[in-house]
């Protein structure tokens, strides 16, 4: 077994967001490094709702796929790292009702997959070693690893798509650790409210971790030793302070900081874009909840009702500056921070940005996202992150904005997934 501090395998980016931190940056590598003789090359493969990538050894990248529908499945291909022609593909996982799940390579060697309500262990030729069925009827969305190699998932509790009449099961989530054994339940602990973000943890010790959880009005923090979870009842930072301000979407963890956006309400409206669709009379925010404290700060993206996201932000430690977005009024806006959390407006961009992030750290490029919406395209925009200026752009040949989760490759180059297109982008 393949060692890792973390329990991912030890690649470039093993697990959605680089790891369970989601500060969305690569785990080994360079950065894209544009500069102005540099162009970029995109290759395109039509797909069914590919909704990430994760790497492994050097070639093999793997996408997870979907149906949709309340008893949907969900496959993994691993394909080709240039023309994007399957390679291998799973066998049909089971499913059940539809919401993005996720997919890790782990420090053991196997392919992880939730997705719906249930849970999959994969061997690295794709071929299907075990399946179990999660106890809710409802999605999981997606899990993180933990130190000790099992898995943390739970349920979501949101809206999904075409049921926002319907009124929210108002039962709290409940949090899973699945061993990476066999995936049995080794502990569950029911949350003290619903929560529609997906999981973040930072490890404690090589057996241990806290996990955050961003619950419909409050952040919460949950402590796992290895054997067993127990709810931090000294840490609950309620962020929901405003009238009109809905629920936040997945943290970023930093040293000592949880960031997020909120005003998610809206996002299950998504009919190809998130422009118009935001419900929010609040203006949407970049939040920071101290974890020594628990206090909780918010910094206006743009100052305009009805924003809605769906996705975090992204925080760059070394230069102090975190990136937030507004998917409804296209804004993407950079804050200065410092070390008591104050932030300072920075640059701020119109652009219909939705997806998740890649910050390249060593050379201060974020891989965002653009639609246009007069031409129906999906663009990847490459940004410099201290100054807000654009470093080069391409059409992405998708003709619906993605909401979903881009991956670098193995050098100058990254993918981005759409619910209908697979995107492959290279410097040149």
């Amino acid at each position: 077994m393949t060692q890792t501090v973390d329990g991912y395998w030890p690649s470039r980016w093993p697990g959605e967001d680089g790891g369970p931190r989601r500060q969305q940056i690569p785990r080994t590598g360079t950065g894209l490094n544009i500069d102005h003789n540099s162009k970029l090359e995109v290759v395109a493969r039509d797909v069914t709702a590919a909704t990430m990538a994760v790497l492994r050894d050097s070639g093999e990248v793997f996408i997870l796929r979907h149906t949709a529908g309340d008893d949907a499945i969900s496959w993994v291909e691993r394909i080709d790292p240039v023309t994007l022609e399957c390679i291998e593909r799973s066998p049909d996982l089971l499913g059940g009702p539809t919401w993005p799940g996720g997919m890790a390579a782990h420090a053991n060697g196997s392919l992880y997959v939730i997705f719906g309500n249930h849970a999959h262990r994969l061997n690295a030729d794709t071929s299907l070693a075990q399946t179990v069925a999660l106890p809710r009827l409802r999605p999981y969305n997606s899990f993180v690893i933990l130190p000790d190699g099992n898995l943390a998932t739970k349920d979501f509790a949101g809206h999904r798509p075409g049921q926002s009449a319907t009124p929210l099961d108002p039962s709290n989530s409940e949090l899973l650790i699945l061993s990476a054994d066999n995936l049995e339940i080794i502990d569950r602990l029911t949350l003290s409210e619903p929560s529609i973000a997906r999981l973040s943890a930072q490890p404690t010790g090589a057996d241990s971790a806290a996990i955050y959880i961003v619950g419909d009005t409050s952040l919460l923090r949950v402590q796992w030793n290895g054997t067993a979870l127990s709810f931090d009842s000294e840490f609950v930072a309620p962020y929901r302070t405003l009238p009109g301000q809905t629920y936040g979407w997945d943290a970023v963890i930093t040293q000592p900081a949880a960031w997020f956006l909120d005003n998610g309400a809206g996002s299950e409206n998504y009919a190809g874009s998130y422009r118009g669709v935001g419900v929010s009379t609040a203006p949407l925010h970049l939040v920071r909840v101290d974890l020594n404290t628990g206090v909780a700060t918010l910094s206006e993206i743009c100052g305009l009702p009805n924003g809605v996201v769906a996705n975090p932000p992204v925080v760059d430690e070394s230069r102090q500056i975190a990136v937030g977005f507004d998917s409804a009024n296209g804004v993407l806006t950079a804050f200065d921070y410092d070390s008591n959390g104050a932030t300072s407006l920075r640059w701020r961009r119109n652009q219909y940005h939705a997806c998740h992030m890649i910050l390249f750290s060593d050379t201060g490029e974020i891989v965002t996202a653009h639609y246009d919406h007069d031409r129906m395209m999906e663009q990847c925009v490459i940004i410099d992150i201290e100054s807000g200026e654009e470093k080069a752009r391409a059409d992405l040949q998708s003709p619906v904005q993605s909401v979903l989760f881009p991956s670098p490759g193995f050098s100058r180059d990254f993918y981005t997934c759409s619910f209908t297109t697979f995107s492959h982008v290279t410097v040149i």
